[in-house]
């Protein structure tokens, strides 16, 4: 097993980003993090690549939207980047590994609509190939609701991925959905080079048909080593994994403390 390098979401860090860029990279890398994962970072990929410079940060990896016509938030709606122009921003911030971080759930409820999911990251692996780049896809819990022949949604759509394609998986998400993780992510193999090693308590799916609107602040995301996702065994069932990357979706207390509290747990176990 190759020790994974740790890494950090932004997202999880989005409104402290929002307020104070430089104050908050400076306090993650602080505690020791030198790679993190950038989100919305093609609407300003010169000032996200000027900043991690000044606080020896990288980021290997980063999510962009690529499988969607569009992003719908409520009654919002808002246009999707071009591949050209994603790919084009990843290169400036010297990402490089593009992964697509959300298909809602109608989307994966029928075989036609995972073969469109799987056909439309094929093609965008072909074009990020021209650029030098990867392109994955992140699970959340929506995926494994429905089941093709015995195969969740979502290894069904693993299924599909030409070679080049490669995977990110939320080990939170995937224990909210009910999946025994450490047997999903050896199931998966050499796919999977990334996982978003998040702890909490799993709860209710709330990614199911007829669900409420899904409120992140009922979650119970904990700190790495404080819940009950097996984030060591998930790790060692997965020997191609380069990236242990620390999220939190929402977190009730203060959010740098819970990032540090996990960059301890991981260094305690050999990962920085």
């Amino acid at each position: 097993m190759t020790t994974p390098e740790l890494s950090v979401q932004l997202y999880t860090v989005r409104e402290q980003l929002d307020a104070d860029l430089d104050g908050t990279l400076g306090r993650l890398a602080g505690m020791g993090l030198r790679r993190v994962e950038a989100f919305d970072f093609v609407r300003r990929p010169a000032e996200l690549a000027e900043a991690f410079a000044k606080h020896g940060l990288s980021s290997p990896t980063g999510h962009a939207t690529m499988l969607s016509d569009e992003i719908r938030l409520g009654e919002l709606v808002y246009p999707v980047d071009s591949h050209e122009t994603i790919f084009a921003a990843a290169k400036t911030l010297g990402v490089e590994t593009v992964i697509d971080a959300f298909i809602p759930l109608e989307r994966w409820q029928t075989e036609e609509g995972v073969a469109d999911i799987a056909t439309r990251l094929n093609a965008a692996a072909r074009s990020a190939a021209e650029h030098g780049l990867r392109v994955g896809y992140h699970n959340h819990s929506q995926e494994f609701v429905a089941s093709f022949g015995g195969r969740s949604a979502f290894e069904h759509f693993a299924d599909q991925l030409d070679d080049a394609v490669v995977l990110e998986v939320d080990l939170f998400w995937a224990a909210t959905a009910g999946q025994d993780v450490p047997a999903l992510l050896s199931r998966l193999g050499e796919r999977v080079v990334a996982v978003h090693a998040k702890d909490g308590v799993p709860g209710v799916n709330p990614f199911i048909p007829g669900a409420a609107e899904f409120d992140p602040a009922a979650l119970d995301q904990r700190p790495a080593g404080l819940g009950e996702v097996p984030i060591l065994a998930s790790l060692a069932a997965a020997p191609s994994v380069r990236y242990a990357i620390i999220e939190f979706d929402a977190y009730k207390g203060d959010i740098f403390e819970g990032i540090e509290t996990g960059v301890k747990f991981f260094a305690e176990n050999g990962i920085r």
